[in-house]
């Protein structure tokens, strides 16, 4: 059975953790971002496709 060598340190768990929520927080930035500038019709970089039903009325 595959047992860890040595004890991971606190700083280390930590770190990883701190890491994590950073890379998470940047991503619902971007997400939040993008949902307004949506919201707003100027975004370029995402595209998606519009109902026809709600330009013939």
């Amino acid at each position: 059975m595959a047992v860890p060598k040595k004890k991971t340190s606190k700083a280390k768990r930590d770190q990883r953790r701190a890491h994590w929520r950073r890379q998470a927080a940047k991503q619902a930035q971007r997400a939040l971002s993008l949902g307004k500038s949506i919201l707003t019709g100027r975004s370029k970089s995402f595209v998606f496709p519009e109902d026809e039903d709600e330009d013939e009325e």
